[in-house]
């Protein structure tokens, strides 16, 4: 239902930037569009929202979910989605990275492995609630999102969690993290630096960008904190914004 309303806005806003532009003059483009990035473990589709000012050189990847029984950050990505497109951001959304998890109520994907223990940051076999797998990138799930990182450079990337209510230091530009904590009210803390995160891979490839957890509390979020997440996420990419220097 989701994918088939932001198809259809993003087909009204296309046809406006069409016609915003008929007297000639140079206009971003400014729309909507949704990606089929590829399909789960047990073959269900994951699909990317591209909202924004889609040539712009500043890109923020937003994870709703990689953990199925960590959801709630699945309606701030749908929230995103729907709200009107950003100017001078290009902006990715995947709702859910992990929809066999979600389906399942589980941690794991479909075949049981913890998708944020399957990157290739510091990866080694674990078992358990936290299976690695077998190799790192042994999932479809973690490939579809390695391909797209690879393929944006994102500047920003947020990554939601629970049930914790706080910002991560994930060891990206500590302004950054600190910047969306104000911004929605969270405290900031350094949790550990898990082997085959997915923050963890991104910021060690590109120490010029950002990635970051947000653990968002327990439950369903009232609508109020989706707004008030929904908009953090765009007002920390403004670009008048200054986050002073990267960590050293």
């Amino acid at each position: 239902m989701l994918l088939r309303a932001v198809a259809a806005a993003s087909a009204l806003v296309a046809l406006a930037a069409v016609f915003a532009n008929a007297g000639g003059a140079t206009v971003d483009p400014i729309g909507r569009r949704v990606t089929l990035l590829g399909r789960s473990a047990d073959g269900r589709p994951i699909t990317a929202i591209e909202t924004g000012d889609l040539d712009a050189p500043r890109r923020t990847l937003v994870v709703g979910c990689i953990h199925g029984n960590e959801a709630a950050g699945v309606v701030v990505a749908e929230r995103l989605a729907h709200d009107p497109p950003p100017h001078e951001l290009d902006l990715w959304i995947i709702p859910d990275l992990n929809p066999d998890g979600v389906a399942a109520s589980s941690r794991g994907n479909g075949r049981g492995v913890d998708l944020n223990r399957n990157f290739p940051y510091h990866w080694h076999r674990l078992y358990g609630i936290y299976d690695s797998g077998p190799h790192a990138l042994s999932e479809p799930e973690s490939r579809i999102a390695e391909r797209l990182v690879i393929r944006l450079n994102p500047q920003i990337s947020i990554w939601f969690h629970q049930h914790l209510d706080l910002v991560d230091q994930s060891g990206g530009n500590p302004a950054v993290e600190r910047r969306f904590a104000t911004l929605t009210g969270m405290r900031v803390a350094r949790l550990l630096h898990e082997p085959g995160s997915a923050v963890g891979w991104e910021n060690e490839r590109d120490p010029a960008a950002t990635a970051f957890v947000v653990e968002l509390p327990a439950g369903t979020l009232p609508p109020a904190a989706v707004t008030r997440y929904a908009h953090a996420i765009t007002a920390l990419a403004e670009p008048s914004r200054r986050m002073g220097a990267h960590r050293p």
